[in-house]
C-alpha cells in the first residue's frame, strides 16, 4: 500500500474513465478520499453503491471543493464549462488535470478559468473499453497503459511531476508530450480507426436487410472487432472528431491517399506490391507486441477478462 499522495481526489464524470481511476487509486492507497458528481442523479447513486466513490454532489462546484486533485472525466467539447464552473471553488495549491483524447483544445478551453495557485496539466491516459457507465470501471485499466500529460508553459513543474507519480502509481507509463503533437499522433493511433470503424459498421447497417443479418452472422474477427471499436461512446468520439478536425482531417487526408493507391494495385493485380504492403504491416504489428501494447495470442473471439474491482 502507498502513502497517500493527495488527501481528497475529485472526479467530475463517473462513467468507464473516472470509475478507474477511483477504483485504482482506492486500491493503491493514493488517496485518503474520493468524491465525485455527474450529471445523473442515477449515476450518482450508482456510485455510491458499488463504493468507488465515498461521497456523491450535485454539482461539480460542490464536488471539488476542497480537493488538491481534480480531474475531469467529460467530453472534451464540456471542459471549458466544467472548468469555468469549478474554478472559483477550487482550493490553493489544487492540481486539475483531464482524460481527454484531444488536447489542444482543451488546454485551451480550460487555461484561462484555472485561477492563480492552482495548476492545470492536461492528461489522456489512453486506455479503455468500448463499455461506459460506472458499472464499466476496473482498477487494472491503466495496467501498462500509457498516460500522456501535456503541459502547457503555464502549467507548474512541481504539478506535472505529482501528476505523473500519480499516474505511475495507478500502474500507467507516463510521457510528457506537447499538445499539438499529442493531437496529431493520437490522431493515427486512435481517432482514424474508429472513424473507420465506424464507416465500415455504418455501410453495414446500410445493407439490404437479408445480406446485414448474413454479415452479422457470419461476422469473422475483422469486422467483430470493427463493431468493438464502433460501440464507443457516441458523444465523447463526436467531440473528439470536432475538437481535432484539423489533426484527424489531415492524417484522412493521407489515408485516402494511400487507399487510392491500394485501390489501383487491387484493379491492375499488381500482386507485389500487396505482398510487400502487408509485409510492412506485419512488423507494425509485431512492434505493437514487442512493446507490450498486445500480445501475440489469437483472437478468435477473444472475451473480455473478468476482473475484480477490489482486493
Amino acid at each position: 500500500m502507498t502513502e497517500p499522495m493527495f488527501n481528497r481526489l475529485a472526479l467530475v464524470g463517473l462513467g468507464l474513465i473516472g470509475s478507474s481511476i477511483a477504483w485504482a487509486a482506492k486500491r493503491k492507497g493514493v488517496v485518503k478520499e474520493i468524491v465525485g458528481t455527474a450529471r445523473s442523479q442515477a449515476t450518482r447513486d450508482r456510485a455510491l453503491e458499488l463504493g468507488f466513490i465515498d461521497k456523491a454532489f450535485e454539482t461539480a462546484a460542490e464536488a471539488v471543493d476542497g480537493a488538491d486533485l481534480v480531474v475531469l472525466c467529460v467530453p472534451v467539447r464540456a471542459s471549458g464549462a466544467v472548468a469555468e464552473e469549478i474554478g472559483p471553488h477550487l482550493a490553493p495549491g489544487a492540481i486539475v488535470t483531464d482524460v481527454g483524447s484531444v488536447k489542444r483544445s482543451v488546454v485551451n478551453d480550460v487555461e484561462p478559468h484555472i485561477p492563480e495557485g492552482r495548476y492545470f496539466v492536461a492528461g489522456h491516459p489512453v486506455a479503455g473499453t468500448e463499455h461506459s457507465g460506472p458499472d464499466a470501471g476496473f482498477a487494472e485499466l491503466f495496467e501498462g497503459r500509457w498516460c500522456i500529460l501535456t503541459p502547457s508553459d503555464k502549467s507548474s513543474a512541481d504539478a506535472t511531476q505529482k501528476l505523473q507519480a500519480f499516474w505511475e502509481a495507478l500502474g500507467s507509463n507516463v510521457e510528457i508530450m506537447e499538445p499539438d503533437h499529442h493531437d496529431l499522433v493520437l490522431a493515427i493511433t486512435s481517432h482514424i480507426p474508429h472513424l473507420i470503424a465506424y464507416n465500415i459498421v455504418g455501410t453495414v447497417a446500410d445493407l439490404e436487410t437479408d445480406t446485414r443479418s448474413e454479415v452479422i452472422k457470419f461476422s469473422a474477427s475483422g469486422f467483430r472487432d470493427f463493431t468493438r471499436i464502433a460501440a464507443s461512446d457516441p458523444t465523447m468520439w463526436r467531440d473528439v472528431f470536432l475538437a481535432n478536425k484539423d489533426a484527424v482531417l489531415e492524417m484522412l487526408g493521407r489515408f485516402s491517399e494511400d487507399l487510392s493507391t491500394l485501390q489501383r494495385a487491387i484493379r491492375r493485380g499488381e500482386g507485389d506490391d500487396l505482398y510487400k504492403l502487408f509485409s510492412r504491416t506485419r512488423d507494425i504489428r509485431r512492434s505493437i507486441i514487442d512493446v507490450g501494447q498486445e500480445t501475440d495470442e489469437p483472437d478468435f473471439g477473444r472475451m473480455r477478462e473478468t476482473r475484480s474491482k477490489k482486493d
